[in-house]
């Protein structure tokens, strides 16, 4: 599904504060897996994930998605694969419009231009069952704009909008970082229902080593740009949280 094959980043290449987020990484990722990244800060996380969605380019090394060679492909058009889901609550969504008009434009996000979801009864209906699963109590305020919600509202609904089309892939990106204990916890739930609902291949960054240790069924851990640890199903499973802790104390 996912394969990153030799992947090196390096940011100011060839100048004095030359960084080398990435070095040499290989990693697969099968249809259907809950992969969780862990490190310590300035460990690559995140630049695997810019490679990865396309907002930056590998200095070497290829990206494939479904067998295709996406390296060279530009980020919007990853879209067709790649949905992402931000630390910040503030990214995924447009503030401006109501509820119902993100979900619609979640909903054409892959849609060739021509094509148009109106926002129709039925449509209107299908957002308000979606949105009752959170038991937030918003289904009955899909008018309301976007911008006047908590930010583990926001976060919520763009999980939810993040399934809204034909999307095989998840990444999600820290999306608890900004949260309270409570709204983190509703995020990652319904992060973990979603993945098992749409059998999505999902990849979730996370420096809450509890969650790590619960979410997922495979853990990598990455360090000065490289994969550590890529523990599968069974080895994840043989794990105790104490485990965790000690990689990094």
């Amino acid at each position: 599904m996912i394969e990153l094959q030799h992947i090196t980043k390096v940011f100011n290449r060839r100048q004095s504060n030359e960084v080398t987020a990435l070095n040499d990484v290989s990693l697969s990722v099968q249809k259907g897996e809950f992969v969780v990244v862990i490190g310590s800060n300035g460990s690559g996380k995140s630049t695997l994930f810019n490679v990865l969605a396309g907002a930056e380019t590998a200095t070497s090394g290829k990206v494939m998605i479904e067998g295709k060679d996406v390296t060279k492909l530009h980020e919007y058009k990853r879209s067709q694969w790649i949905a992402r889901v931000f630390q910040n609550p503030l990214s995924g969504t447009a503030p401006e419009l109501s509820i119902i008009d993100n979900f619609r434009l979640a909903a054409l996000r892959t849609t060739q231009k021509k094509l148009m979801i109106g926002v129709n009864d039925a449509f209107k209906k299908m957002v308000r069952d979606k949105i009752a699963t959170l038991g937030m109590g918003l289904e009955n305020k899909i008018e309301q704009q976007m911008g006047s919600l908590s930010g583990g509202q926001r976060q919520a609904l763009t999980l939810l909008m993040s399934v809204m089309d034909k999307t095989d892939i998840l990444l999600l990106d820290e999306p608890t970082a900004a949260l309270d204990p409570r709204s983190a916890n509703t995020i990652l739930q319904t992060a973990d229902t979603l993945i098992k609902e749409y059998k999505l291949t999902a990849i979730l960054i996370t420096h809450n080593l509890k969650d790590a240790y619960q979410y997922g069924n495979r853990l990598v851990q990455m360090n000065e740009g490289k994969v550590l640890r890529d523990l599968d199903t069974s080895a994840k499973a043989a794990l105790k949280q104490t485990d965790l802790f000690e990689w990094f104390s």
